[in-house]
């Protein structure tokens, strides 16, 4: 659900790259320009296909370079898909370039093209997801640094959906597959903690990390709880001669509505939080404690299952690498 977001927040963007001199792709040209190849990305800025069509590089703009958790760097180039006979826009053509070199094309289409070729474009980008890690989000990262748009208020209709949220449930807890960190550095699922188990707690306020014993394994009856899923990404870029470097870490929580969440600003509850709050993450690439920005929100009702809380002498639990308050505990 989270990576349909994501594409459907693709779909909003796609507006702001052209709203002058465009036409809609026909599902022929859409599975054509696919096809098409920039042999030398770092330096074919502008190159013509079949006499018909132009690719012209993206505001002129170098490449982006994303590395992620894994350490792999990826590579990501944008041109423009112009018709050459009337010079109108059709779309914008991605490279995604692996670090071994494997390249994957898609084509974002124009906003007025057809609900079919949509259709399309998003089983396309997310056969990519399903061999590339994280490949949606990269993508949508680098398109929202170049348009921008606010997939919250388009979403959700300028509705407070935090007052909507509040209604599902009164429990105060996460869905069981949360994974905690042990002592030891691993992961196990959260409802697979046991008591006397040893995990991993963060102080709130020096960001320090230390080893706390489990008192308890709370266990809420199977209800259709509501849940807040949060995207959480921390980015840092340096402009370089050859483009953009982008070192990207990304970490998501779900939790129940109510469920108490400490943020830069203060505490709230998770159905309260909004793209742009900051919650304290382990970010694997630098092994610290770091605040990570709030990307997506996203308010559910899934199937009905049980959901799960831990007791400790901490004032937090690290879930999913995520920093997240106990219901019974206040921070100072």
């Amino acid at each position: 659900m989270q990576k349909l977001i994501v594409a459907v927040a693709l779909l909003l963007s796609a507006c702001a790259f052209s709203q002058n001199k465009t036409r809609p792709l026909s599902l022929e040209e859409y599975q054509k320009v696919k096809t098409f190849q920039v042999a030398d990305l770092d330096n074919d800025s502008y190159v013509k296909f079949e006499g018909k069509y132009i690719l012209d590089r993206y505001e002129n703009k170098k490449p982006y370079f994303i590395t992620g958790d894994d350490g792999l760097k990826k590579r990501i180039d944008l041109y423009k898909l112009i018709a050459k006979d009337s010079l109108q826009e059709l779309g914008v053509l991605i490279y995604y370039t692996t670090e071994n070199g494997k390249r994957y094309t898609a084509c974002l289409p124009g906003y007025a093209t057809s609900g079919e070729i949509w259709r399309k474009y998003f089983e396309d980008i997310h056969a990519i997801d399903k061999e590339e890690k994280n490949f949606v989000l990269k993508l949508s990262y680098v398109l929202s640094r170049e348009v921008g748009f606010q997939l919250y208020k388009n979403m959700n209709a300028n509705k407070d959906m935090g007052k909507e949220e509040g209604t599902y449930g009164t429990d105060i807890c996460f869905p069981g597959d949360m994974q905690v960190t042990m002592a030891n550095g691993s992961r196990k699922p959260l409802s697979d903690i046991k008591t006397g188990d040893h995990i991993v707690t963060v102080d709130p306020v020096t960001h320090g990390s230390s080893v706390v014993i489990v008192k308890e394994l709370t266990i809420h009856a199977a209800k259709n709880y509501g849940i807040t899923s949060l995207i959480l990404m921390h980015t840092v870029e340096h402009t370089l001669s050859t483009g953009t470097e982008i070192s990207l870490s990304v970490q998501t929580i779900m939790a129940t509505p109510n469920h108490p969440v400490l943020t830069t600003a203060g505490e709230k509850k998770a159905g309260e939080i909004r793209e742009g709050d900051e919650l304290i993450c382990f970010n694997e690439i630098t092994q610290q404690y770091e605040p990570y920005q709030v990307w997506y929100t996203q308010a559910t009702v899934p199937a009905v299952q049980q959901v799960y809380n831990l007791v400790t002498d901490s004032k937090t639990l690290l879930l999913n690498g995520v920093m997240m308050l106990q219901k019974s505990l206040k921070t100072p």
